[in-house]
């Protein structure tokens, strides 16, 4: 399983990081000379709020750009509702087997930081973008929408435990959903 997320993460600054004419360097810099990141994860069972959610996926990122009004990042994968996802939280109504994709928001995709909480009576902490975590908005579609998006939620991918009072380690996270202990790796 490891040697195939990395190959998905290649795979994503591959897709992501190089130009598309023919014959040109690969761009590995931003203009401001910072390294982008690539990222790929595996995580089953997000839960914690409400619902449970299976997600995959990985891209390329720049983490210096966060924030900016260009931010450098290109990312998707897939997703399914493994336990309907109710309350008010922004994946409210995804039902046990819907889903199928997910990526980043074409605007402010990439965030500097975020809010987050991995079940609802835990107290808020803040995860930022580093180049061992990234936090996206991001948009999920459910089969039938075609290219609408049917949700939007802010996600979190770590290669660290982003939330240590919590037994275990837990390296993703949805909004409105949890958290989740995942296979993750980063590579600059």
């Amino acid at each position: 399983m490891r040697r195939s997320l990395i190959g998905l993460a290649a795979v994503g600054v591959a897709a992501f990081a190089f130009p598309a004419a023919a014959g040109a360097a690969p761009a590995l810099h931003t203009a401001a000379g910072s390294d982008n990141v690539g990222f790929g994860f595996n995580a089953r069972n997000i839960s914690g709020i409400s619902g449970a959610v299976t997600l995959t996926g990985g891209g390329a990122y720049n983490p210096d750009s966060a924030g900016s009004a260009d931010p450098f990042v290109h990312s998707g994968g897939g997703f399914r509702c493994t336990d309907d996802v109710g309350g008010i939280g922004l994946l409210s109504g995804c039902l046990a087997g819907q889903g199928v994709r997910w990526d980043t928001a074409d605007t402010g995709g990439l965030l500097t930081s975020t809010l987050f909480k991995c079940t609802a009576a835990d107290p808020a902490k803040t995860a930022s973008t580093t180049d061992h975590s990234v936090v996206l908005a991001a948009d999920f579609y459910r089969a039938g929408d075609g290219n609408d998006e049917s949700f939007n939620a802010k996600m979190i991918v770590s290669d660290t435990d982003i939330d240590p009072d919590i037994t275990g380690d837990q390296n993703v996270w949805i909004q409105g959903v949890g958290c989740a202990s995942a296979t993750v790796n980063f590579s600059t």
